[in-house]
This record gives structure tokens, sequence and C-alpha cells, in this order.
């Protein structure tokens, strides 16, 4: 194993990966930085943790839309369109509208408001 420092939002980590996959890790990095370097720009959420949530929901939808545009790309042609998740203005972070089906809006709310509740106690501390 190999290890490389590297730094995602200002902050350094000392990370390891098999040997002959550190291209691929410090794209994996990069990903991430600039997933929470565009939530931190955006100025709606100040607490790291809460970013690195958003960031963490964002790419993994970007995944599961990847993922289900695969087959559905074969039969239509169509690309797929890219949802993200992003704090509304306000106390609270909520996300933007992301899927058209009214239940999956309703679960990831309801997923982003206990996020929201298990991380209140690190926003006092900032």
């Amino acid at each position: 194993m190999k290890q490389i420092e590297v730094q995602i939002l200002q902050q350094s980590y000392l990370l390891s990966c098999p040997e002959g996959h550190e291209g691929r890790l410090l794209d994996a990095v990069e990903r991430v930085d600039s997933a929470m370097t565009r939530i931190r720009d955006a100025g709606k959420v100040r607490s790291r943790e809460r970013i690195a949530v958003l960031a963490a929901l964002n790419l993994a939808f970007a995944i599961a839309d990847r993922e289900a545009a695969a087959p559905a790309a074969g039969k239509s042609g169509a690309p797929a369109t890219r949802q993200t998740i992003a704090p509304a203005a306000g106390a609270t972070a909520r996300p933007a509208s992301l899927l058209p089906a009214d239940d999956e809006q309703h679960h990831l709310q309801m997923l982003v408001r206990r996020l929201d509740q298990a991380l209140a106690a690190d926003s006092r501390l900032l």
C-alpha cells in the first residue's frame, strides 16, 4: 500500500491506496474536494460535516443516475440528467427539487431532516 497526502477543503489527509492506483485516488480526491468547495462557496452551509454529507449525497446521486441511465440510454439514446442536492436558504438545509417521484422526494427530505438533527450539535460548536 502506498500513502499519499492530499488536501480536501483545505485540510490535509494521509490516505492509503494500492500501488498503481494513485491516479484514481487523486481523481476521487479532486471530485470530493470540488463538490465540497462548491457547497461551501454557496455560503449556505458552514459545518464541514454537513458539507461532506451533502457532497457525498451529490456524488452518490450522480453514480445512481449513471447506473440508471446506462440501461435506459441503450433503449432511448437520451442522455441522463444530473440531479444534485443543495441546501435551501434558511436555518435548515433542505434539498432542492431533485426527483420526479413524490415519494422519492419525500424520502430525501426526511433523510436531510435526519441529517440536520444529527448534526445540529455540531453547528452550535462553530
